[in-house]
């Protein structure tokens, strides 16, 4: 993916294990707002079409993603996950006319119990996440994919504005966990050795969290040894969406897989919400309301 969270780094603080059970979610319709530029969920069937539309200048037009004929002229990204997931948008209130009109930004959400009800995650196509949740019986997931931005949009403000909305729907919902897949351009991940062995020596899921690719499609990270990668020059090459995550304390499955209708090399991203370091708990507001209002 193509877009940037904080540019700062974090150390993983697990004292907030238990904050999913002691702070609550606000109940406003808008999750959060800077500016001209707020996040909340789309409300309507033309909104989500519009986000499809966005993922389609981006995946398609963009990045060079293949498409089906009907996505083609249609000038839509979609599939059978978008019936069931909640798409969090980001819209510029700037732009005159609809909300559709102003989406520049896009996530798709994915609930444990709705992708029960409904045929599972769009995840578990790639990697082996069914050992995953069953060592978690008692903690609640949720995926996030399908994750874009605009490029004019593609700032600092654009992408806190995101997290902060994945922030909000999972206090909201009482989620435990979040996963999801991170992409690398390309569908040669030895292109990609540096980055791929820096995440695979530096930041593997072990025990409890541990998940790998299906082994149908397993292909290793482990491609330069740990003393050969210069941590420095192996952060520049990683994606800006992984690097995020990683700076909130994410982990990574075993395994990259190659996505070759999107042109990527994948890898799993897997956070605990236990993970989450106080400082950005701290910036984001225990209560999700560190953007409930407008500020400049």
């Amino acid at each position: 993916m193509t877009i940037d969270l904080l540019d700062s780094t974090s150390v993983v603080d697990t004292s907030q294990a238990c904050v999913r059970r002691t702070i609550a979610a606000p109940a406003t319709d808008v999750l959060g707002r800077i500016a001209n530029l707020e996040t909340r969920l789309a409300r309507s069937a033309a909104e989500i079409d519009a986000a499809q539309a966005v993922r389609y200048r981006v995946f398609v037009e963009e990045m060079k993603a293949q498409a089906t004929p009907e996505a083609e002229r249609r000038k839509r990204d979609v599939d059978g996950w978008d019936a069931i997931c909640d798409h969090l948008l980001v819209l510029d209130t700037s732009i005159e006319g609809d909300a559709e009109e102003q989406i520049v930004g896009t996530y798709r959400l994915l609930r444990q119990d709705v992708a029960a009800r409904a045929g599972g995650f769009y995840s578990a196509s790639e990697f082996a996440i069914d050992d995953l949740l069953a060592r978690h019986p008692d903690k609640r997931f949720m995926e996030l994919g399908r994750s874009c931005v605009l490029p004019e949009y593609r700032t600092k403000r654009t992408v806190e504005l995101l997290w902060q909305g994945n922030w909000a729907y999972a206090l909201r919902h009482g989620v435990d966990a979040m996963f999801g897949c991170g992409s690398l351009p390309g569908v040669v991940p030895e292109e990609h050795a540096l980055a791929l062995s820096f995440l695979h020596h530096n930041l593997l899921a072990r025990d409890e969290w541990a998940v790998a690719a299906r082994p149908e499609l397993y292909r290793t990270m482990d491609l330069m040894p740990s003393e050969a990668i210069n941590p420095k020059k192996a952060l520049a090459a990683l994606p800006p969406l992984i690097k995020g995550y990683m700076r909130l304390g994410a982990m990574v499955g075993e395994g990259a897989v190659v996505d070759h209708a999107f042109r990527t090399t994948d890898v799993l991203v897997v956070l605990p919400i236990s993970n989450i370091s106080g400082r950005y708990l701290n910036y984001y507001g225990a209560d999700a309301g560190r953007f409930s209002s407008s500020v400049s």
